[in-house]
């Protein structure tokens, strides 16, 4: 597996610090710049890359390193990773050198405990070979392979440069893991994205999907589902071998639609959603986890002008006592500026989910931010919003809310009337209302039956 070690010192890592640590290697190791300079990568004999240390990233979010992690760090920290090659013993103990000289100088602590050293470790003899580069271990014509242990698999900025890498290559992203490591929610969306996966070492079967549960097999230079004589997949033992959490989540997926002027501020509709469901604003946000900055929708509003006409991803973070997430990406296009917004909450057995106020909540999204449309749902499922390899039960819907722009294309008088047993609510100016469908309490299954005959009553449009 891929060694990562991580430095989270009080102290920004400063030009000699780094080189300090940089020269963990002594006299062996060349120096090279890589990924515009955010990347630092220590070379052996022949340039072959032995650590890649990533650019440092203030992190002043509290919460960010225990939810990563599993170990806590006062805010605000710095973060700097060094990822060790697999294919070179020494590299491991250069990555755990590098860290440990960066809080030995800064004070701070390294992950994981017991790596860090001052030594120096001696690459002199080290084999000069083969290309590569310490971000992936296994590269074919069709996909690019990253082993790694560590306690949960991050949107890091350093997977989001491979993710783009990978993806403008024409190459898969394969992820693989020992089976306790987790997914944060960002990184479950990313590797859900076909062709992307993620593989789960499993002492029974080998290799299966971590998200599917698919039985893999190493073939053609990638890891795809072994087929039975019949042409199909069989299911690990282990993926399925669970037991039904009683911890929940309740989930808001949304979209908002806002004239594109000088006065318009994102992340608002997101922000009153977080305040109505948790009494607080998120924590914090970023374009990669961990996420460093403290809530701005001013800032990200900055960022998105920035990049436009480019969309922009993002992800915000609650505070610690309640565990929330949510992605959000802003779009320009013909109708205005679009924010698709999935909120996600984690609640303990114990604790009652806030859904009664969701009706509340979708009037005030209609008058004041824009709503287009927003499906609320419950599932059982981890309350630290990690994605185990294991079953989950999919979400059961709660709501559905129309805005006022797809009840008018639509109707009203088709909209009101869907072939379920359940009449929508109005919400909004009543010259030109949302509609608001409830869908059950979030634990019945045929909530979801009745959200597939809404939708495609609401698609029968002459």
């Amino acid at each position: 597996m891929t060694k990562d070690v991580i430095a989270l010192t009080p102290k920004m890592p400063d030009t000699w610090a780094l080189l300090a640590g940089l020269y963990a290697g002594g006299p062996g190791v060349d120096i090279a710049t890589a990924a515009d300079g955010a990347v630092v990568q220590l070379c052996g004999p022949g340039g072959r890359p032995l650590v890649s240390v990533e650019a440092p990233v203030l992190v002043q979010v509290p919460g960010e390193a225990l939810r990563l992690l599993g170990s806590d760090a006062p805010v605000p920290f710095w973060w700097t990773e060094a990822r060790a090659s697999t294919a070179v013993p020494e590299a491991e103990r250069l990555a755990g050198s590098v860290c440990g000289r960066l809080s030995s100088l800064l004070g701070g602590t390294t992950w994981p405990p017991g790596t860090a050293t001052t030594e120096v470790v001696d690459v002199s003899a080290v084999p000069a070979p083969a290309d590569g580069q310490p971000a992936v271990d296994v590269l074919t014509d069709s996909t690019a392979v990253v082993l790694i242990d560590r306690p949960v698999v991050a949107l890091t900025s350093w997977l989001s440069a491979v993710l783009r890498a990978t993806s403008s290559a024409g190459r898969a992203l394969q992820i693989v893991t020992p089976p306790h490591v987790r997914l944060s929610l960002p990184a479950h969306t990313t590797l859900a994205r076909i062709p992307n996966r993620w593989v789960v070492q499993d002492p029974d079967c080998g290799y299966y999907d971590g998200l599917s549960g698919a039985v893999l097999r190493w073939q053609n230079g990638t890891f795809a589902p072994a087929l039975t004589t019949d042409g199909r997949p069989t299911v690990a033992e282990a993926f399925a071998d669970v037991s039904p959490s009683t911890e929940q989540q309740v989930v808001v997926a949304l979209r908002t639609v806002r004239p594109a002027d000088e006065h318009l501020v994102l992340g608002r509709a997101l922000e009153t959603v977080w305040k109505t469901l948790t009494g607080a604003p998120p924590a914090g946000w970023g374009t990669a986890e961990p996420v460093g900055l403290p809530w701005s929708p001013r800032q990200l509003t900055g960022l998105a002008r920035d990049r436009a006409p480019e969309p922009t991803q993002v992800i915000a973070v609650g505070h610690p006592d309640r565990p929330a997430i949510a992605t959000m990406r802003v779009i320009r296009t013909a109708a205005g500026v679009e924010e698709d917004v999935r909120l996600t909450l984690g609640y303990r057995a114990d604790e009652t989910p806030p859904l009664a106020a969701v009706e509340a909540l979708a009037e005030t999204l209609v008058t004041d931010h824009g709503l287009a449309t927003m499906l609320t749902s419950l599932r059982r499922a981890r309350r630290d919003l990690t994605t185990p390899p294991r079953l989950e039960a999919p979400p059961v819907p709660h709501s559905l809310t129309l805005g006022p722009d797809d009840v008018a294309g639509i109707g009203l008088t088709h909209a009101r009337r869907p072939p379920v047993d359940v009449r929508p609510t109005q919400l909004g100016p009543g010259a030109r209302p949302a509609l608001h469908y409830p869908l059950g309490d979030g634990t019945d299954p045929r909530g979801r039956e009745a959200l597939n005959r809404i939708t495609r009553h609401l698609e029968q449009v002459s």
